[in-house]
Order: structure tokens, then C-alpha cells, then sequence
């Protein structure tokens, strides 16, 4: 990855990883950025902006913008400092929908 990242190459966060649980995508995001040497910055578009480009939906998802699909998270703490800070998740809401919302 460190070789791939140096040359440039655009790369996107998988979700097909299997080898941890669904939910635990910042552990891929943690492993990049330790062995990887990814910026934390690069590291959040891999997860949004990078893999709707690659999807070829990126009018539709991959941002915040009126007419997007409302899939959001917070989180307490910035992960763009700090990765792990994406474990520390306070809000998600999908199409629209709170699931979770802690005061």
C-alpha cells in the first residue's frame, strides 16, 4: 500500500473485507494509515468521495449536498486528526432515517 500511495494511485476503502465484523471499517481505515502511510484526510475520502467516483454514483452519494442520500454518522472527536475518532460514533442516519442519537 505505502509503494501504491507514493505513486499516486487512487485508492478506496473495501467493504468486502470479511476478515472483521460489518461496522468495523475503521479498523481497515486504521491499518491504512499505520501501514500505509495514508493522510487521515485521504483515508475519509477513501471511505466517501473516492469509492462514490468508483461507483460512478457520484451524484448521488459520497457527500453532503441537497439531493444526496442521507446516510450521515457523527462521531465525538474529529477523525480527520484522528482516525479512531470514527469509533467514537454519537449519530447515524440512513436514507433520512435516525437510528441513533445519543445527548
Amino acid at each position: 500500500l505505502t509503494i501504491a500511495v507514493k505513486a499516486g494511485v487512487t485508492i478506496g476503502l473495501g467493504g468486502d473485507v470479511g476478515v472483521f465484523p460489518h461496522g468495523e471499517n475503521v479498523y481497515e481505515l486504521e491499518l491504512m494509515a499505520e501501514y500505509g502511510g495514508m493522510k487521515t484526510l485521504d483515508l475519509l475520502k477513501a471511505a466517501t468521495s473516492v469509492n462514490a467516483k468508483a461507483l460512478h454514483m457520484e451524484n448521488e452519494i459520497g457527500a453532503i449536498r441537497p439531493g444526496f442520500k442521507a446516510d450521515l454518522m457523527a462521531v465525538r472527536g474529529d477523525p480527520s486528526g484522528n482516525i479512531s475518532e470514527l469509533r467514537k460514533v454519537i449519530f447515524v442516519m440512513k436514507d433520512g432515517v435516525i437510528y441513533r442519537e445519543e445527548k
